[in-house]
């Protein structure tokens, strides 16, 4: 393996000139990976999830940071480090950014322009024998999913942010209005400029179709990838009908399924109810979240959705409830959910996001071990049922050092020793509903210790 300095130990010299030779004139790939593992396509059938024949029921995480944190070669061994984590806490799903939109290390610079030292990792030099050789740069989203696939997760790839942080949608019309095709500055003009779709489906084709240098499979072939999320946290406030926001997800959804109809597509909704959903609107927090543009019942029923996401923030929108209340809400919106996709939707759906802010005035560490406990129990009590909660997201995990990418919701689980018991014991009792425990040495040992 490449360690954390970047070099290669020295080999024998017969093999360094070999290597000289081919650097010079081939096109040699000096990849640390050993072969990839066999691994099959995660598929649905009706409301449910499954991997192998079996039903898929997700414990896992968000770590946003992992492609962004792979461009500078120093910071590659805490992507390596928060995977190993995750894997080791029985997690199996890491949900993370797939775009770097315009900004800092921006992945796409400009619409179709990308930036190659952010898709790709430079190695330092590695020194075989006598001879000094530069090695090929390696893709740095390449490198997180070989990394994930080595470590037994899958990755769930955003392909573009409803909010401003890493370029947005906002970036994409900033791009057309400075070209002078865009018809307007709003940023909601993202979902119907003309322009500015042909700038995101060049972008999804250029992702989809991407050949992984480390592990020689195009993205669409890769199952690693456990499904794209086509937009995070959609809104269209424009357009309160939901008519436009509507519209763009008909045809980008159907666009993605033309590229790749081998992995599963969610929208990646924060789930709030919409007009055409007037007898739900009484689930959501307050008469705002229906004023959005987008519509859980609505968005999700489009046939090339695969599965429903919802987000749980309660803090963030209610301010003035007690902890208690708040709670109590969470549980009601995710049985909401689970009923609509039970027996309407028939669809699975996951809580891909999740968390509780510790700047709440009234914050106790307590609190978030309880709303996380009252979350995964209902998932599991789902799961048990054979239902339609198919899992849920923590928001977010990450290591030491990375301040600068933690936010009020963040973790380092190992730190918290509540929050890292609860995480595991949810991972041992899905495994347990899915009958893993048999055939995964590794995790049944995890799960046989805290018997």
């Amino acid at each position: 393996m490449v360690g954390g300095n970047g070099l290669l130990y020295p080999i024998l010299g017969f093999a360094s000139c070999v290597a000289f030779i081919y650097m010079s004139f081939g096109d040699l790939k000096l990849s640390s990976f050993p072969k990839e593992p066999k691994l099959s396509f995660v598929e649905r059938n009706g409301s449910q999830l499954f991997l192998d024949g079996k039903p898929l029921y997700v414990n896992g995480w968000n770590s946003y940071w992992l492609m962004a944190h792979s461009v500078n070669e120093n910071n590659r061994p805490r992507v390596s480090a928060m995977l190993q984590a995750g894997a080791k806490m029985g997690l199996t799903v890491c949900r993370t950014w797939a775009f770097n939109d315009g900004g800092y290390d921006a992945l796409q610079i400009s619409p179709g322009q990308f930036d190659e030292r952010v898709f790709q990792i430079p190695l330092q030099h590695s020194h075989f024998g006598a001879f000094w050789i530069t090695a090929k740069l390696w893709q740095a989203l390449d490198y997180v999913i070989a990394e994930a696939r080595q470590h037994g997760v899958r990755l769930l790839l955003s392909l573009v942010n409803n909010l401003q942080a890493y370029g947005g949608k906002t970036q994409y019309v900033n791009w057309a209005w400075q070209e002078g095709v865009g018809l307007s500055s709003s940023n909601d003009s993202f979902f119907f400029d003309p322009s500015i779709r042909k700038y995101f489906k060049n972008y999804v084709v250029t992702v989809l179709t991407r050949k992984n240098t480390i592990t020689g499979i195009e993205y669409r072939n890769d199952p690693t990838i456990f499904a794209w999320e086509l937009i995070n946290e959609p809104r269209c406030m424009s357009d309160p009908s939901g008519d436009t926001l509507q519209d763009w997800l008909e045809e980008m959804t159907a666009f993605i399924k033309s590229i790749d109809k081998n992995h599963l597509l969610t929208i990646g909704l924060e789930g709030f109810y919409g007009p055409k959903s007037p007898k739900k609107s009484t689930v959501n927090p307050e008469e705002w979240a229906s004023a959005l543009g987008s519509d859980f019942i609505r968005n999700s029923n489009i046939k090339n959705v695969d599965f429903t996401s919802v987000h749980i923030y309660p803090d963030h929108w209610f301010h003035h409830l007690r902890f208690e209340d708040k709670r109590n809400y969470v549980a009601k919106w995710m049985r909401s959910h689970i009923e609509d996709c039970d027996k309407e939707l028939k669809k699975p759906v996951m809580f891909t996001e999740f968390g509780l802010s510790n700047l709440n005035k009234d914050f106790e560490p307590s609190q978030r071990e309880q709303i996380y406990r009252t979350i995964l129990d209902i998932v599991y009590k789902s799961a048990k049922k054979k239902g339609s909660g198919a899992g849920a997201l923590i928001w977010q995990f990450f290591v030491e050092g990375m301040e600068e990418y933690n936010d009020d919701f963040g973790v380092v689980p190992w730190e918290d020793p509540p929050i890292y018991k609860l995480t595991i014991e949810q991972s041992c009792r899905l495994a347990r509903i899915q009958g893993l425990l048999q055939e995964n040495r590794d995790l049944n040992e995890l799960c046989s210790k805290r018997d």
